[in-house]
């Protein structure tokens, strides 16, 4: 056996027991409609909110924003891109990409985050290369906050999850607010009922 097969044979030998993951407590949830707590956090952040009736509306909402030319990579089935997306597209390929867009699994009101895994951004790149994202997100997917997000299924089942609020923003730099200083610089919510 090579010393490199020796080695990793070796750390997988000694890798721990697994543990059981910790009880997440239950919080009391603030008073107020999920929609409205949702959309207060999400302001808060940066986002902003349309209400949308089909894909045709959001793609509409987009080229009316940015042109009849813009460029867009599409993981959600409601709305069609003009870049495909496959599990092997390359990552790098999404880096001339204007508009990402996505359906969200579910939103949390408490932070006005919405859940993403590898199968909803079908490229994970597509969260943090384009330029601006549009997360489609069902009115009756919210949770109330990030005990009850946790406690879902879908934290156990994905390899990659991440919760977004708001494009990125730093304010390092003497206390100034930066949007899109490393990420999305816009992150627009639309919300569109699941079929």
């Amino acid at each position: 056996m090579a010393s490199r097969e020796a080695f990793l044979a070796r750390v997988r030998a000694a890798q721990p027991a697994p543990e059981p993951l910790p009880e997440v407590p239950l919080f009391e949830a603030p008073s107020g409609e999920l929609r409205a707590r949702f959309a207060a956090a999400l302001a808060l952040m940066g986002g902003k909110e349309i209400e949308a009736t089909s894909g045709e509306t959001v793609l509409a909402t987009i080229r009316e924003r940015f042109g009849p030319q813009v460029s867009i990579a599409s993981a959600a089935p409601e709305v069609p891109g003009t870049r495909a997306l496959a599990t092997t597209t390359s990552p790098a390929s999404l880096e001339d990409v204007e508009v990402g867009v996505v359906r969200a699994r579910f939103g949390v009101a408490e932070t006005g985050s919405v859940w993403l895994s590898e199968r909803e951004y079908i490229v994970n790149a597509l969260g943090y290369l384009v330029q601006h994202l549009y997360v489609l997100l069902d009115p009756g997917a919210l949770v109330a906050g990030l005990q009850d997000a946790y406690r879902r299924d879908d934290f156990r089942a994905a390899r990659y999850a991440v919760l977004v609020t708001g494009p990125s923003a730093t304010a390092d730099i003497e206390g100034v607010l930066i949007q899109g200083a490393q990420g999305v610089k816009s992150l627009t919510l639309v919300w569109l009922p699941a079929r």
